[in-house]
């Protein structure tokens, strides 16, 4: 990049000026220029204080109403309360003093009819609105706006508001920018951008834009430049993507054709064993997969699919095209209960082949079958013969947790990578484990999760993409309903519910958002805490711990926890002689796999668990299931969670416990719940009604990497042109070679700590 850009803030600005722009996370010049205005007030139109919502942090364009000041009541010193309006609502600042001389700049400025801008955090006082010892900046003040040319932009053109901090409110961003801006030139900004894709499609220069996107002399100029840097932003992305698409096609990898017609084959046995029928979505994926894996280029395929459609016989039947010809695959799941969960289905359906034994006697030398199984908590013993299996390839099929990812796993052959919940792996642990074969190893990509196309396109862009969408037949459906909480009849008759199934011989799930009740809940950001590279999470994967403005969030009832609700349930009459099991991933793998067993038989045909049920458990019998808290939970996981009852013949029933109010997010998302079980349609209204950064993961390692302008919903025509655009740059230069600050902005915004963001960590 130009050294401009690279300058660090301290020899730009003053050491004050920079200490406060780093509260922003802003250390260079190219920092600076890449903190984006939120909006954009107009001169002429006070901003809707109707919209604020206590808690958040606003900068906001009003009129002094009144102002007074009186000493305080009950100690020492003075208080200054003003009221500003924008016409219609009014809203409440109030500054303290030691006395009434300490407010006296504050009492000569802030007049009735004085206009300004004034940030803070809204905050609540006995039910009034308020911001509390607000910085503010006056329209006509040369104070904080130095310059006549200052004065006539707040005077008339847009107001560009920013993100702000305490100490660093958003005029002062703007007058740092101001600075930079008066002596930027075109020179000074590198743009990513190649020439020909700008002129193609209509976009002025990245200086320009920036110019424009921070001094704007009207809207639609700041609109302009807004769309110019997101197609920057989507291109960039899509550039990276295109490179690695590029750089797996150049890779070897060992063919792994299926075997002809006539000749032994454990795959057709199996398929021939199997007691069911494929759907026709089940075949034309397979097909995709199996003619993809007979290429000498690695496959990179994802597949996604509704709850309950098939994925795990789609990816067997690839894992034994590999073992057919003498291969390995390895399935790596995200926690020790679903990997033993996978084990178990796999060895099911495999029947005698789980142990190396033969179907119609189609045993083959140097294909083996064998289902092994390698987690982080196994015994020496244990871990030391799966090992030895996986090595030698006496096991043809391995499955494990992050515990494949250990330099001790060896293969003998691997040929194909399957990996369950891709997103919530990264890509160095996703590589780390093809890396274990002789060549580059095909990779299946499975999620549960239907993504809907924009996001699959922005963030799994480097993986071809399939769609399960059928369901098995045999299935009776779900019907799911919204419990509210604390109304005693519904949670009588709930329980009384889960006691007519557990009577019809049926299974019940209860699930709760965290274990210990004295358990501490990220409850500032409502966000995934991030998790170590362990052998079970539960934590779920959103917890939307409710608008901390929401009249009464602070009196919320705190989250549910397993260890609280099973010691209650125990003690329900409606459950009398019922034994109710617990499950969470802090449990010995042995307790699991024990309470699974127990749940599954029907010896505690009642299991209170954390979500780590959510994906992969497959327990036929289990028809209902009782969500706790359930307006935490985002659409898709509590889709995924559901998707855990009605497999089998009966029909399920998903109870969601709520006490969230009519008209709010939380209740949209749970009535959604209630009209449809169509996981892709649920997925697209995920999107619309959560954040971007919730969808992508925004909590990302280091600098700001997280998209800034880009929007995969509304930017899905934008998002098609830069993934065209890039794929046509990649090609012309693999290596970027010939555009090498295209090359440069991928290397600053992706490095290599920083890759996991196109995975959804």
């Amino acid at each position: 990049m130009s050294d401009r850009v690279d300058e660090r803030l301290e020899r730009a600005f003053d050491k004050r000026t920079a200490t406060a722009l780093g509260k922003l996370g802003l250390t260079t010049v190219g920092d600076l220029l890449g903190h984006y205005p939120r909006r954009y007030a107009d001169p002429g139109a006070l901003t809707d204080i109707a919209a604020l919502e206590v808690g958040e942090h606003v900068t906001i364009l009003a009129r002094v109403e009144q102002a007074t000041v009186r000493p305080m009541r009950n100690r020492n010193g003075a208080l200054m309360e003003v009221v500003v309006t924008d016409g219609t609502s009014r809203l409440s600042l109030t500054f303290f003093g030691k006395h009434r001389g300490s407010l006296y700049n504050h009492e000569k400025r802030l007049v009735p009819g004085a206009k300004g801008l004034f940030t803070g955090t809204v905050g609540l006082y006995r039910g009034t609105r308020q911001l509390t010892h607000p910085d503010f900046t006056l329209m006509g003040e040369e104070s904080d706006l130095d310059s006549d040319e200052a004065l006539m932009e707040h005077a008339t053109k847009p107001i560009p508001i920013y993100p702000a901090a305490a100490g660093i409110p958003s005029w002062k961003v703007q007058g740092a920018l101001r600075v930079v801006l008066d002596t930027l030139t075109d020179a000074d900004v590198p743009d990513p951008v190649p020439d020909e894709v700008r002129q193609r499609q209509g976009l002025p220069g990245r200086a320009a834009a920036l110019r424009s996107l921070h001094r704007p002399a009207t809207l639609e100029e700041a609109y302009q430049a807004r769309h110019r840097m997101r197609f920057e932003e989507a291109f960039v992305l899509q550039a990276a993507l295109a490179q690695r698409r590029a750089r797996t096609a150049a890779e070897d990898a060992t063919a792994r054709p299926p075997l002809p017609a006539g000749q032994p084959s454990i795959l057709a046995d199996f398929d021939a064993a199997l007691p069911f029928t494929l759907t026709d979505g089940q075949r034309e994926v397979g097909d995709e997969i199996a003619a993809e894996l007979a290429r000498p280029r690695p496959m990179h395929r994802l597949l996604q699919g509704e709850v309950g459609s098939g994925k795990t016989v789609v990816a067997l039947r690839a894992m034994l095209q590999v073992v057919d010809v003498g291969g390995q695959a390895a399935l790596l799941a995200p926690t020790e209960v679903l990997a033993a969960q996978h084990a178990r289905t796999l060895r099911t359906l495999l029947g005698p082949l789980a142990d190396g034994g033969t179907l119609f006697g189609a045993e083959r030398a140097g294909a083996s079958t064998r289902v092994a199984l390698l987690t982080g908590s196994l015994g020496a013993k244990a871990r030391k013969e799966a090992l030895l299996q996986a090595a030698s390839g006496e096991a043809g099929i391995v499955v494990g947790t992050h515990a494949l990812l250990s330099e001790q796993v060896q293969f003998a052959d691997l040929g194909l990578v399957v990996v369950d919940e891709q997103h919530r792996f990264g890509v160095e642990q996703r590589d780390a484990l093809r890396a274990k074969g002789r060549v580059s190893p095909h990779l299946l990509v499975m999620t549960a999760t239907p993504i809907p196309r924009t996001v699959a396109m922005t963030v799994f862009g480097d993986l071809e993409t399939s769609s399960l969408t059928e369901v098995p037949a045999g299935r009776a459906g779900i019907t799911t309903v919204a419990v509210p909480a604390g109304n005693v009849r519904w949670t009588d008759r709930t329980w009384a519910r889960v006691r007519e199934e557990v009577d019809a011989g049926r299974r019940a799930y209860v699930v709760c958002a965290r274990i210990h009740p004295d358990e501490e809940t990220d409850e500032k950001s409502g966000a995934k805490a991030k998790v170590p590279a362990k052998d079970f999470d539960d934590v779920p994967e959103y917890l939307d711990l409710g608008d901390p403005g929401a009249a009464g969030a602070a009196d919320r009832p705190p989250l549910r926890a397993v260890l609280e609700v099973v010691e209650e349930l125990r003690s329900r009459p409606e459950l009398a002689g019922i034994e109710v099991g617990v499950l969470h991933g802090q449990m010995p793998p042995d307790q699991k796999d024990a309470a699974m067993a127990a749940f599954a038989s029907g010896a505690a045909p009642v299991l209170v668990s954390t979500t780590v049920v959510e994906v992969g458990v497959d327990v036929p019998e289990a028809t209902a299931m009782v969500i706790f808290d359930a307006d935490r939970f985002g659409i898709s996981q509590l889709h995924q969670l559901r998707g855990r009852v009605g497999r089998g013949s009966d029909p399920g029933l998903c109870l969601l416990v709520s006490d969230a109010e009519p008209g709010t997010p939380a209740f949209a998302r749970l009535e959604a719940m209630t009209q449809t079980t169509d996981g892709f349609k649920l997925a697209n209204l995920d999107l619309e009604l959560r954040s971007e950064g919730d969808v992508l993961g925004a909590a990302q390692s280091g600098r700001a990497s997280s998209l800034r302008l880009l929007r995969v919903v509304k930017d899905a025509g934008l998002i098609e042109e830069a993934r065209t655009a890039a794929a046509d740059v990649v090609a012309a230069s693999p290596d970027l070679t010939e555009f090498p600050e295209l090359a440069r902005a991928i290397r600053a915004q992706l490095d290599e700590d920083q890759e996991e963001f196109l995975e959804r960590t």
